[in-house]
């Protein structure tokens, strides 16, 4: 009797069980009930699903507008110009400065500020105080240009204070690791044929992608780049990508290579868009357009 009578209420149990089960699953299907998300979205991705051929397009999937900023408007740098997306659906946006290298005005890297800007990010190409100034100041001068475009400028509604990142060329890549340096909250720096005469830049934790010219004379990879590359120990992720036969001034014109790596590195980093790891991690080949690539990706 005792083991039916236990039969019994384990049975009364299951179908309690059961019927509890199924209710739950048919609150479900009704809709009732939410199921939790199998993952929290990433509030910072803009843009589709990134492809070979949107990252190496001419144009990204924003339309975009710019307006000039006056050196007479501005303290801490030579004005320039903003590139930024014209819709605001997509909400705020992160946020890079650029700055040309010695003697050298925006004009020499502007194709720059609309194809970045059209991948969904606000752009700021600079002018410099003087063509002759060096590395240190320009590191200055793109934080204070950054600082101008989030506080004062006519886009600051558009930019999120909290993503921003630093880029340049020549002595202006000596410069973006200067503002790395000097402020360690940046996402993302992208010093290009960077100039400096300082070799060792430990201090610097921003995720750094260094991009050089196989045939650059001017700052050669194995004097500049290489031990740039070499010393950022502390920096969160670093990159090194060397452009096959490039000179030193190859960002002065239109170049895939490059603007595919940089649009990667800054969604990567600026946005924490995790989509873009595909373009950096395993690291391509060094065949076609790439000489050599470097960098400290975990599956590499």
């Amino acid at each position: 009797m005792l083991r039916r009578k236990s039969l019994g209420i384990l049975g009364a149990r299951e179908v309690g069980r059961g019927r509890l089960v199924g209710g739950i699953f048919a609150a479900l299907v009704a809709g009732l009930i939410t199921a939790p998300p199998a993952h929290a979205a990433n509030p910072y991705e803009r843009g589709p699903e990134p492809t070979e051929s949107s990252v190496t397009a001419a144009r990204g999937s924003f339309a975009t507008s710019e307006t000039s900023v006056s050196s007479l408007s501005v303290r801490g740098f030579g004005g320039g110009r903003i590139y930024y997306p014209t819709s605001t659906s997509a909400g705020t946006f992160g946020a890079i400065a650029i700055v040309p290298g010695f003697t050298a005005s925006w004009s020499t890297l502007d194709w720059l500020g609309p194809r970045l800007a059209s991948q969904g990010f606000v752009v700021f190409g600079i002018e410099t105080n003087s063509r002759f100034d060096q590395p240190a100041s320009r590191g200055d001068q793109l934080l204070a240009a950054l600082d101008y475009l989030t506080e004062d400028s006519s886009v600051r509604s558009r930019v999120d204070a909290s993503r921003l990142a630093v880029a340049g060329h020549s002595m202006g890549g000596g410069g973006t690791l200067e503002a790395a340096k000097d402020r360690t909250s940046l996402k993302a720096a992208i010093p290009i044929a960077a100039w400096n005469l300082d070799k060792s830049w430990p201090e610097v934790r921003t995720p750094t992608m260094i991009i050089a010219g196989e045939s650059d004379t001017v700052a050669s990879p194995g004097s500049h780049s290489s031990p740039f590359y070499n010393s950022l120990s502390t920096a969160r992720e670093k990159a090194y990508l060397e452009l096959n036969n490039a000179s030193h001034f190859f960002p002065q014109t239109s170049n895939t290579t490059m603007a595919k790596y940089m649009i990667s590195w800054m969604k990567r980093y600026i946005d924490d868009d995790t989509r873009y790891d595909q373009f950096l991690c395993p690291p391509p080949r060094a065949t076609g357009a790439i000489s050599e690539y470097r960098n400290t990706c975990p599956n590499s």
